[in-house]
């Protein structure tokens, strides 16, 4: 079997969660009968500091639910720069929500970069900013951190200026297990959060997204307008009250695993990385002038690993927890010598 480095969404689920998903006791959640899912959307709830949650069948119809919530076509929107709602939801923002974005920093951004972005209401040429997205853990800059901090100050400045607010958090538990804060702290001053039970958690599929009763109640009917009502969808969601349950502890060695790997690839000719920046799952790592991420990438998956290239010169690698740490030790070491051994175009 490969060593499965491309994302922390390729995981199985386990013999608990097929064993939760044979027995769950399910109605037709359309009714809002199914016990499996209110159970789930309670659960996730409380664990976040919300009122209320809502199941949905992925984090990209979160982000867009959750757009629709807060957002009216033609508002402007600032997110992080290369964030998963812009990048990587196929355009879904501007053709459902009719939003536009603004970017802003690097990586993980302050209030001061969120207040200098925001466009004025009722101007007559610019869009109006309604709305901040915040995304921790951000992807893009492998895995990088809002801290409780920084994401207290957002939601302050947002709030200052009447800003509506939401955490992209499909990987908030890995941010919170790195950070030593509850989920509830990180989630606090944000209106709207959304998770990931597939990411890194182990479930085979599924999010939820939790906020006030009011705006659970409106993101219902998106859900719907989008297709994302389901019908006895208890089956899927017991295993996601097995994720939350189980795996989230965990979570730790995955990042001790990124880390191990970061370090490997540090001392790699041709490999540009910190290893003091990998401090979740995600391993972003820049490759020097000349050679191709994607050609790295099919070299690796000869020798049995499979990795994501970003772009050109730059790769991801995703630890979770079907990959240990001799795994993740023989991945690196093979990476490596495919980095060392590649032919430079530059």
């Amino acid at each position: 079997m490969p060593i499965d480095l491309r994302s922390d969404t390729v995981t199985k689920p386990d013999a608990a969660m097929r064993q939760a998903m044979a027995d769950a006791e399910v109605g037709d959640d359309q009714y809002g009968e199914d016990p499996t899912v209110i159970a789930l959307q309670e659960e996730a709830a409380t664990l976040l500091g919300k009122e209320a949650g809502l199941f949905l069948p992925s984090g990209t119809m979160a982000n867009q639910v959750a757009l629709r919530v807060l957002t009216r076509h033609g508002d402007d929107v600032v997110v992080g720069w290369e964030s998963h709602i812009v990048f990587h939801e196929t355009g879904a923002s501007a053709a459902i929500s009719g939003v536009q974005f603004t970017e802003v920093g690097r990586g993980p951004f302050g209030a001061d970069e969120l207040r200098a972005a925001i466009k004025p209401r009722g101007h007559v040429i610019y869009p109006p900013t309604t709305l901040v997205v915040v995304e921790n853990t951000h992807n893009r800059s492998g895995g990088r951190l809002f801290t409780r901090a920084m994401s207290e100050e957002i939601g302050a400045a947002a709030r200052a200026a009447g800003l509506a607010s939401y955490l992209d958090g499909a990987r908030i538990f890995n941010a919170a297990v790195a950070l030593g804060e509850t989920e509830a702290a990180l989630s606090a001053p944000f209106d709207l959060v959304g998770i990931s039970l597939s990411k890194g958690l182990g479930a085979p599929v599924g999010s939820v997204l939790a906020g006030s009763r009011e705006h659970i109640d409106t993101a219902r009917r998106y859900r719907r307008m989008l297709g994302g009502a389901m019908r006895q969808s208890g089956v899927i969601a017991a295993a996601g009250r097995v994720a939350l349950r189980n795996n989230r502890a965990r979570l730790g060695e995955d990042h001790a695993n990124a880390k191990l790997i970061a370090t490997r690839l540090a001392g790699a000719k041709g490999a540009i990385i910190d290893p003091a920046d990998v401090v979740t799952n995600l391993v972003v790592a820049r490759l020097a002038d000349g050679i191709s991420a994607y050609e790295v990438t099919d070299a690796c998956r000869r020798e049995g690993v499979l990795l994501f290239p970003f772009s050109q010169s730059i790769l991801r690698l995703a630890t979770h927890l079907e990959v240990d740490e001799a795994a993740c030790r023989r991945a690196a070491d093979i990476i490596a010598k495919v980095i060392e051994t590649a032919k430079s175009t530059a």
